[in-house]
């Protein structure tokens, strides 16, 4: 997973009797209110779309104390920083401390050390926490699970914690005990909240207010068309699974003037559906492609791809294809690719070369060279989410965005399928579409006249907020890493 600290909203939660749901509310800044309606429960994480991410603000230990949590279903572990981690006390310019919160043992009446200096979580970018594995109660405005098994991060280079929901085969403590606990989906399913191990994700567009993580059920108001199923890709060969992998079949650029099929050298192309990941990253050659399709440059200073923000406003859209040729299909939108640097203050300006004075903003598309590849916040927002960690399953349909209107959908039983799906038909775990066109037909379509504006950048970027620029470099890239290593 690759993410960004932000800042909170507030917590909203409502219970219901027959639901045999819970559902998180995704809210941006607005105050929390409470209300219970028969056992559906809502609390409000916050979207920052500068920044990425999507976080919770939940209270751990008694009485609790408050953190703020990122929601990653990149991983497996809900882990807190210790408030005497030295990422939390020595505060200066280069480090503001644990600003999400921070948790202190001492303080809590319910607090027990359950394996001690046996958490250690090591992410691709070389970040870590290490520490104990400690129970405590674990509580999100009422809802309150007791002796949750959960990270204590003594010695962390990541300020803040996170609620990992993904399988128990990719929890932490596969590396020093070699051994699995219920993470906090299982538990929820233990303690009859939900009646399946699975979650649903509608994180709604880019300056949404509202959005939603729904356990044990679907919201069929949340997308459109056929919500179709398939199947997740095992890395060895069904027996274990470990992340939310898919076969990404193929990705389109679509424009007035045409629509290219992106080419990589990949024989097979497996991409992880991630909230932990702010941007989404494809093989180097595909992502290469959809630059020169938009005129994104990369930036050595940044590290990263950039375009001129009003691409933005450009028509068009990419297509992400799954699991074969008759798979389902989700649209982004340019709208949803291009992302402010930072807050605050004017963005920075290209200050030379054919973009000369226009302003600078992060696109949504990103190289990698290693798989798997990574389906972030960029591409997710475009989609309504099943995860079947039950029948290793997505339930995967293009989102209705801004939706008012809610019906709610309880799995069945344990291991009952997707509730108001279809199964994909010929999937493929396998190969991926190529392309047999030559040239950027669509490419004029995005940049209005060519591709005239993937020139190389010439010089360095202008304005006064390049400095917070660096900053939020910085915690994109650090954040809370890439993803977790895997142990086999």
């Amino acid at each position: 997973m690759k993410a960004s600290p932000l800042a909170v909203a507030g917590v909203v939660l409502a219970s219901a009797a027959q639901a045999q749901v819970v559902q998180f509310d995704i809210e941006k800044r607005h105050a929390p209110s409470l209300r219970r309606r028969d056992a559906t429960i809502d609390a409000t994480l916050s979207n920052e779309k500068v920044q990425g991410g999507y976080f919770i603000n939940v209270q751990v230990g008694t009485p609790g104390q408050n953190i703020t949590l990122q929601l990653d279903t990149g991983s497996s572990d809900v882990w807190v920083p210790a408030s005497t981690a030295a990422i939390c006390t020595e505060v200066s310019q280069q480090n503001p401390g644990c600003t999400f919160g921070s948790f202190n043992p001492d303080d809590s009446s319910t607090f027990q050390v359950v394996g001690q200096n046996l958490f250690d979580i090591t992410y691709v970018d070389g970040s870590s926490s290490k520490g104990d594995y400690i129970q405590d109660n674990f509580q999100i405005n009422g809802l309150t699970v007791k002796n949750l098994t959960m990270g204590l991060g003594l010695d962390t280079s990541i300020s803040n914690g996170l609620v990992g929901v993904g399988y128990i085969n990719d929890e932490a403590s596969l590396g020093t005990t070699r051994s699995t606990y219920p993470n906090l989906p299982v538990v929820l399913q233990q303690e009859k909240l939900i009646n399946t191990v699975a979650f649903s994700l509608w994180l709604n567009d880019l300056d949404a207010s509202t959005g939603s993580i729904l356990f044990g059920g679907i919201d069929t108001e949340k997308y459109q068309g056929e919500l179709t199923r398939i199947n997740i890709i095992s890395p060895d060969g069904g027996k274990t699974f470990t992340e939310f992998a898919v076969n990404l079949y193929s990705v389109q650029a679509s424009s007035q003037s045409g629509t290219d099929t992106l080419s990589t050298s990949e024989n097979t192309l497996v991409a992880v559906l991630d909230s932990g990941t702010t941007l989404t990253y494809l093989p180097q050659d595909m992502a290469e492609e959809a630059w020169n399709e938009v005129g994104a440059t990369f930036s050595s200073e940044l590290g990263l791809a950039v375009v001129p923000c009003s691409v933005g406003n450009k028509n068009g859209h990419f297509s992400f294809k799954f699991a074969g040729a008759d798979g389902p299909t989700v649209n982004v939108t340019l709208s949803e690719l291009v992302l402010d640097l930072f807050s605050g203050g004017p963005p920075p300006q290209f200050s030379s070369g054919p973009n000369k004075g226009q302003s600078i903003c992060e696109f949504g598309i990103q190289n990698t060279t290693d798989a798997p590849y990574l389906l972030g916040d960029t591409f997710l927002r475009s989609a309504f989410v099943t995860y079947d960690l039950v029948n290793n399953q997505i339930g995967i349909a293009p989102t209705n965005f801004n939706s008012t209107q809610t019906n709610i959908v309880a799995f069945a039983s344990s291991g009952a399928p997707i509730p108001s799906s279809t199964a994909a038909p010929n999937q493929s775990n396998t190969g991926h579409s190529s392309s047999t066109q030559s040239g950027l037909s669509a490419a004029s379509g995005f940049q209005d006249g060519g591709n005239d504006n993937a020139a190389p950048l010439t010089s360095a970027f202008s304005g006064p907020g390049m400095f917070v620029v660096g900053m939020t470099i910085c915690y994109t890239l650090l954040g809370s890493a890439v993803f977790s290593f895997r142990w086999l």
